[in-house]
């Protein structure tokens, strides 16, 4: 009997956890939801950022800004999964986007559910769904 309340406990914690994440883009991106609302993450957790200065599907920040800013990284097979596409940048790679904004990380975040990016510039804000 025992047994069985332990394997309810864990199917009710996977069930919360569940509807607090949702993976789309092949799971390269997770919706949370935080207390500031729902945001993007990479599949590690790390917090997702847009740019100001891209354009519609179309990236600027290549260089030292790709550095400090990391791309979400695509494939060239990775397919489009509802408000989410892979982009193709001018370098070559593909790169996450959702609603036409491209996705980056922020190399001063360390751990998941850091948010150091939000703001920095006036330009860089949390991807929120």
């Amino acid at each position: 009997m025992r047994a069985h309340h332990f394997v309810l406990a864990g199917a009710l914690v996977l069930a919360a956890t569940a509807a607090l994440a949702e993976l789309y883009a092949g799971g390269a991106v997770v919706e949370k939801a935080t207390a500031k609302g729902t945001i993007l993450t990479d599949a590690k957790g790390m917090t997702l950022y847009t740019f100001d200065n891209d354009g519609d599907a179309s990236s600027a920040c290549y260089d030292g800004c790709a550095k400090k800013w990391p791309p979400l990284a695509a494939l060239k097979t990775d397919k489009a999964d509802g408000d989410y596409k892979p982009i193709a940048r001018k370098d070559g790679t593909m790169q996450w986007s959702h609603d036409g904004k491209p996705l980056y990380r922020w190399q001063m975040d360390k751990k998941p559910g850091d948010i150091t990016g939000d703001g920095v510039g006036g330009v860089w804000h949390v991807a929120k769904e």
